[in-house]
């Protein structure tokens, strides 16, 4: 019986946790990728966020480069952050996704000032999302091969 209370309430915190996520930070594209995972791909949803944190990191990289070697670029910084929205949207990273269009309103209007703002929020938007993502998923693997999901690399 201590088992199965247990895992019970194991299932009951990963509930929890998955609908604290996709109602604040995860929009329905999340919920479409999970539909996707099944016992042939029992970890596609993790294996789907791990890359979109190494695309999303490598794109947020790009920006800080953009934005130091050509100030006031404003064009440039649009489209590096276009294609972080991108990444962003298809995953369902709503939050993100609010603040990377928030960043290119501000391109522009030319608002460097503005830019940045919204840029530190894409940052720490992503780096909730990743924490919050890497609580599920090890949930997920604690509660079993029903749970499974694979640990992102670099995580």
């Amino acid at each position: 019986m201590h088992l199965f209370q247990s895992l019970s309430k194991m299932w009951i915190d990963i509930a929890r946790l998955r609908n604290e996520i996709t109602c604040g930070y995860l929009d329905e594209q999340f919920c479409q990728i999970e539909d996707l995972q099944d016992e042939a791909s029992p970890n596609f949803t993790a294996e789907v966020a791990c890359l979109f944190f190494k695309d999303s990191a490598r794109l947020m990289t790009n920006i800080e480069q953009a934005m130091e070697k050509n100030p006031r670029d404003f064009n440039r910084w649009d489209a590096h952050m276009q294609q972080l929205k991108g990444s962003c949207s298809s995953i369902g990273a709503s939050r993100m996704k609010i603040e990377c269009a928030s960043f290119r309103n501000s391109c522009g209007d030319e608002n460097a000032e503005g830019c940045v703002r919204s840029f530190q929020k894409v940052k720490r938007e992503h780096g909730v999302l990743r924490q919050k993502l890497e609580s599920y998923f090890q949930l997920l693997r604690q509660a079993g091969p029903a749970g499974t999901a694979t640990r992102c690399g670099g995580a």
